[in-house]
């Protein structure tokens, strides 16, 4: 029997404020995380692929007035979606969920020492003795030599990847169970995106600790993760195996991405493929019947008539069109 996944996310739906009434922004999303597994939620800037990560423990900007967050996210057997604020709190903590963010500079407090951030993340009762210790080794882990001089440096002295590893740091200090990384290599060069994808996946494989995974970096996708949900317009259009989902994608939306990603053979401006159109603004996602189908090569007139369900796709996973039923 295949053992329980870490997290479960069921119809997670996410509306916010808008003026003039509320935008879903993430619209009936599910899928799964297993244990010590690797999932990556991808697609185009403003699909809901970040919101729907901070969903899952109601981060801002999925936290506040005039937000409302339906469905289930169950980790370990907690739905997250339900559980009070102060339960809520230490399910992001020891052996809970820890986040690491798209940009560090952002993340880390610019007037707090790299030693006084990394050592709050250390989990409380821990001896100073020992949470000195956790904290140099949490620096070699992810490759931070001279410790004692980094600990001691503020976040401008740092450079972009350096910080991205102090926050990676940071999320391993708390042992979790689940790492969500939000577009971790974000303004980092491929050589530093590289390295810091590979070091999450070393840490979280050494503890048996799981990866949610969000880019729309599908060479990232391809080299490190297991399984793939494709969002588009806040709903997962496709998904399954990364193997089969990038080898064979069925839907026109995975198609049109795989085939935007630069290639050796291409030197050329003009040799970089596109995607027609842009992404309709959120307000509008509700109305259409297919948010893809103004932009979607492959269109019928019944593509702007009725919405297209989730349906096996072959292989293992789903695929959300009606071209393909």
């Amino acid at each position: 029997m295949e053992p329980p996944p870490v997290l479960s996310v069921e119809d997670l739906a996410v509306s916010l404020p808008v003026p003039g009434g509320a935008a879903r922004i993430v619209r009936g999303v599910s899928f799964r995380v297993p244990e010590g597994g690797f999932h990556a939620l991808v697609g185009e800037s403003g699909c809901g692929k970040s919101l729907a990560a901070a969903a899952l423990t109601r981060l801002p900007p999925a936290a506040g007035r005039g937000v409302e967050i339906g469905g289930r996210a169950v980790f370990r057997g907690l739905d997250l979606l339900s559980l009070p604020p102060r339960r809520l709190r230490r399910a992001r903590g020891r052996g809970g969920v820890a986040y690491v963010f798209q940009d560090p500079m952002s993340a880390l407090d610019p007037v707090l020492s790299v030693g006084t951030q990394l050592r709050e993340a250390v989990p409380p009762g821990t001896s100073r003795a020992a949470r000195e210790k956790s904290v140099r080794e949490r620096l070699a882990e992810v490759g931070l030599a001279d410790a004692g001089r980094l600990l001691r440096a503020y976040p401008c002295e740092l450079s972009g990847g350096m910080a991205q590893r102090v926050c990676l740091a940071m999320a391993l200090a708390q042992e979790p169970a689940l790492v969500v990384a939000d577009e971790p290599t974000t303004a980092l060069d491929v050589l530093a995106q590289r390295a810091v994808l590979g070091l999450l996946r070393s840490a979280a494989s050494a503890r048996g600790a799981a990866v949610l995974l969000i880019t729309h970096n599908l060479a990232l996708v391809a080299r490190h993760a297991s399984t793939v949900s494709v969002l588009y317009a806040g709903q997962v259009v496709e998904d399954g195996p990364v193997g089969e989902v990038l080898s064979a994608p069925e839907h026109p939306y995975t198609r049109a991405l795989l085939a935007a990603v630069p290639r050796l053979e291409g030197t050329a401006v003009g040799d970089l493929a596109t995607i027609p159109g842009r992404v309709p603004p959120p307000r509008e996602w509700d109305s259409m019947p297919c948010a893809f189908a103004p932009r979607c090569p492959a269109a019928s007139p019944a593509c702007f008539r009725s919405a297209p369900p989730l349906r096996p796709r072959r292989g293992a996973g789903r695929v959300r069109c009606l071209r393909l039923g």
